[in-house]
């Protein structure tokens, strides 16, 4: 069985870092991802999710965040480790181990206005064009850990703006579980793990009775990110 005895004796890998960017439009109602038009070969000018190979000072992580920074201008979001993808032949140009990171953003006019500048779009869950490599995968183990982080961390709170209203946090959980729920069960179910704060203005853009904005409770919010909670709506 050959061994390697020293670092000289291996091949050198590339590493390089996915993102997984989904965004709430709360104008369209819609969940989106985040696609860039690929810059280098191969499969140069078709549609990616947003990466970089790992620079030498860099941790996977802060190549993740420097990304993230690039093509939204933040940098204080939820960000979170998604998982390793490292077949043997999943880039035809050379071995290249990517780790992949998920991260959930408010989307409002600014981030819409940036992304064009590098070629990049935001796609809508349903409307997604044919990814490279193995992007696909990355986002459908994504969206499975988003379903699955939605029942048991309020994490849907990353994808609104400071004060919503009951029928758009309805609207963005029927996204992340892309299935019916009933809304009379979830106001119930979400009304008692006393996350919101009920304020006293209204959304009257939809209707004249309007709906009144809520913002989450920050305190309540830490301690079931800390002590973690279940809750299904469907």
């Amino acid at each position: 069985m050959n061994t390697v005895t020293s670092y000289s004796n291996a091949k050198p890998i590339f590493v390089a870092v996915d993102n997984v960017i989904f965004g709430f439009d709360v104008a369209a109602e819609r969940l989106k991802i985040l696609l860039f038009k690929r810059q280098i070969e191969p499969f140069k000018g078709r549609w990616s999710l947003v990466g970089s190979f790992v620079k030498p000072e860099e941790s996977t992580l802060s190549a993740s965040m420097r990304i993230l920074s690039k093509f939204t201008g933040l940098s204080d979001v939820f960000l979170e480790q998604l998982r390793c993808y490292g077949a043997v032949d999943r880039d035809p140009e050379d071995r290249v181990i990517s780790i992949a990171y998920y991260s959930l953003i408010q989307l409002d006019e600014p981030q819409k206005k940036l992304v064009e500048v590098h070629n990049a779009a935001w796609f809508e869950l349903q409307d997604l064009p044919n990814l490279v490599l193995d992007h696909e995968h990355m986002v459908e183990d994504a969206l499975a850990r988003l379903k699955e982080n939605a029942r048991r961390r309020p994490v849907g709170f990353n994808l609104l703006p400071a004060k919503f209203t009951l029928p758009q946090l309805f609207k963005l959980y029927q996204e992340i579980y892309q299935l019916p729920i009933d809304d009379r069960n979830f106001r119930k179910k979400i009304l008692a793990t006393g996350l919101l704060n009920k304020l006293g203005t209204k959304d009257k853009s939809g209707s004249k009775k309007g709906a009144f904005h809520y913002a989450f409770d920050r305190s309540k919010y830490i301690e079931l990110e800390m002590q973690g909670y279940h809750i299904e709506f469907h």
